[in-house]
């Protein structure tokens, strides 16, 4: 595996979406491996460990997604998306746990997901229920030397935070993505960095604008990184100034497929020269 630097820039994409030889065509040496909820785990393993020695790649996180997950606006996230829903959680408990494994078996030190909209209020019966989740995958994830981290976005820095510390986990931390907290509209994510700079393990390079004024429930737009708001000049400093040397992992998350390399193509030049 190659040796990286800190801040190396690396990307986020999918199995069954994505080729390596592709990705690394990008112009990077690493990256976040997304885990759709549909990937028949069975051979997998075999399949990515000749993929990743051949193309002398680093894999940094596997990601899990799930199946029956929503992103179309706020009130269908927060049915459909993460640990919240009950009637998913056992299913998506194990899956989690199945991605671990998997991670593990590849050498993968991290694993993330999106949980969904954690309650503010730690009496909320899904607080509560999510708590033990998380402290579950977390111990699971342990028996591996792995990381679980959870990516920011659909609740307010503050609010993350305080679960972070309900959990109480060593090996809990954060993927920060700076573009979910200006589409969810929970806060500014230079601000949101500066508060949860001890618990950020990993980074998403992603961009967008803030949702629609006076339409409820509305998401904000993603846009290709250095076009939106969340300012990659200002963010790129504050990660060197909070002391970060990880990975961070261009995402872009659109249907058209070559619209897609283009930007991340396009933000790989752009992170390099505000790298420096």
């Amino acid at each position: 595996m190659p040796l990286l630097r800190d801040l190396e820039i690396g990307a986020m994409f999918w199995a069954g979406r994505d080729t390596l030889p592709r990705i690394k065509s990008l112009g990077v040496r690493c990256g976040q491996l997304g885990i759709g909820g549909d990937v028949n785990l069975n051979g997998a393993v075999e399949h990515w460990k000749a993929e990743v020695a051949r193309e002398d790649f680093s894999l940094i996180t596997v990601v899990c997604a799930y199946n029956g997950e929503d992103y179309a606006d706020i009130p269908t996230v927060q049915r459909t998306v993460g640990f919240i829903p009950p009637a998913t959680r056992e299913e998506r408990e194990a899956r989690t746990k199945d991605v671990s494994d998997f991670g593990a078996a590849l050498g993968v030190k991290s694993v993330a997901c999106h949980i969904g909209f954690v309650p503010e209020d730690a009496t909320d019966p899904d607080y509560v229920a999510v708590l033990g989740m998380v402290r579950r995958i977390c111990d699971h994830a342990a028996r591996h030397g792995q990381t679980f981290v959870l990516e920011t976005g659909q609740e307010p820095a503050h609010v993350l935070m305080h679960f972070l510390k309900d959990v109480d986990r060593a090996n809990l931390g954060i993927n920060f993505d700076p573009a979910n907290m200006i589409l969810y509209g929970t806060g500014d994510p230079i601000e949101a960095l500066g508060i949860l700079a001890s618990k950020v393990l990993s980074v998403h390079a992603k961009d967008g604008d803030w949702p629609p004024r006076g339409v409820a429930g509305a998401l904000g737009t993603e846009r290709p990184l250095g076009q939106g708001s969340v300012g990659m000049e200002r963010f790129v400093a504050k990660l060197k100034e909070i002391g970060y040397k990880g990975t961070v992992n261009i995402e872009r998350e659109i249907e058209n497929l070559e619209q897609r390399y283009a930007d991340m193509a396009m933000a790989v030049k752009l992170l390099e020269r505000l790298r420096g």
